[in-house]
């Protein structure tokens, strides 16, 4: 399950541990109370796996329990390398912020990494790439450095999420690039790692027994 920018009243405020069963990860693509996170952590056996958002600062005093950042990182679960690079386009001055220049230099600290693991599987980020589910307003605007990425390493998911599917028809919830599934992670959605046919599901509506396995 992947979740993002707003906390799902079905998951938080209506609980059941029933919603939960059959998810084996949980990935949060930033922006969301730590609090929740800790709550999801708290309430299944799944690890809660996390990059910070561009709103993320209370991170630092308050940080997800029993959460694991994978920002800056390859991190493996089960065989799948889950690369983590969280944040925003700059556009103030928050912490989780960087322009274009700022993001290449991060992904560059990481070539060891990638050169040891040989690449990644998924992409979890906050920010979309450019032009591709992005806004055209420099707070939601994607990084260019994810397409470049996604064409060398050619994972099969990338995960993002920073801008609502509420924001209008434009931003969808599953998309392709190149041989690379996209998904919107915005508030919350269940897919299945090896199901071929994932984003021919509907938004609002999740298999009973979707895992990432």
């Amino acid at each position: 399950m992947v979740i993002a920018d707003e906390e799902s009243k079905s998951l938080w405020d209506h609980f059941d541990k029933k919603k939960l069963e059959g998810i084996d990860l949980i990935i949060s693509c930033g922006d969301l109370h730590p609090h929740y996170l800790s709550f999801l952590a708290t309430f299944t056996s799944a690890p809660v796996l996390y990059v910070h958002g561009n709103h993320d600062d209370k991170y630092e005093q308050v940080p997800p329990e029993g959460c694991t950042c994978i920002d800056d990182q390859v991190f493996v679960y089960e065989g799948i390398r889950i690369l983590g690079l969280g944040g925003s386009m700059r556009y103030s001055y928050g912490t989780h912020q960087y322009t274009e220049k700022e993001m290449r230099k991060r992904i560059s600290r990481l070539r060891f990494q990638l050169f040891w693991r040989r690449g990644f599987d998924i992409l979890v980020t906050h920010a979309p790439a450019y032009q591709l589910n992005d806004g055209r307003d420099l707070p939601h605007q994607g990084f260019k450095a994810f397409l470049d990425l996604i064409e060398k390493y050619k994972p099969k998911f990338f995960i993002h999420g920073h801008v609502h599917m509420t924001y209008g028809a434009q931003h969808k919830r599953c998309d392709k690039y190149q041989d690379t599934h996209v998904i919107n992670a915005y508030e919350r959605y269940v897919f299945d790692y090896e199901d071929k046919e994932m984003c021919t599901l509907k938004y609002g509506k999740t298999p009973d027994m979707a895992k990432i396995s």
